[in-house]
């Protein structure tokens, strides 16, 4: 009986109804993990940024904060003193449009963030780079490809009447053909 319940179409899709399911309540579970972190880490560079500029601490601060969260919190990573170093430049990059950062920027892995952090200096720019994360869920190797082909000075770049002459999806193919090099 149980093997022929396992063989039936029925039971299959059952089944895999069900992975699915598991799956899309782990990468909701992941994503909120994302974002609990980024929160994190742009409260902890904003403390460290108030703390640096109001307290007499010099430059061993951050080595001893990062050697303090460390021994609180030893099986958690991204203490070290380089990773709290790029929380605070991150924080400072976005502190000029703190609602895009808390919204838009959390939705992205921490590995995205550090390729635009250390690869773009106009926020817009880095703007642009996080939506089409968000738009196409590119991978970090591909976004450090897009970054260095330069895909936001050529992005609508060429002139068509592609958009008013043509349905929708053939006029955004053309466009887009006529975009990538």
């Amino acid at each position: 009986m149980t093997d022929s319940l396992i063989k039936t179409d029925d039971y299959k899709a059952f089944v895999q109804d069900i992975k699915q399911q598991v799956q899309s309540v782990q990468i909701k579970a992941a994503i909120m993990v994302n974002q609990a972190l980024l929160q994190l880490y742009w409260d902890l560079a904003e403390r460290i940024v108030t703390q640096q500029q109001t307290a007499a601490w010099g430059d061993g601060f951050l080595l001893q904060l990062s050697r303090d969260l460390q021994a609180e919190f030893p099986d958690m990573k991204g203490f070290s003193k380089r990773n709290l170093e790029l929380m605070r430049q991150w924080y400072r990059f976005w502190s000029e449009q703190p609602a895009i950062a808390k919204q838009l920027v959390a939705q992205i892995p921490w590995g995205h963030n550090l390729v635009i952090l250390s690869k773009i200096k106009n926020p817009n720019e880095a703007v642009f780079y996080v939506q089409k994360i968000l738009q196409n869920n590119w991978s970090r190797v591909v976004l450090t490809h897009q970054i260095e082909s330069n895909l936001y000075q050529r992005q609508g770049k060429a002139i068509s009447n592609f958009q008013t002459t043509l349905p929708a999806p053939q006029s955004d193919l053309a466009s887009e053909t006529l975009k990538d090099p």
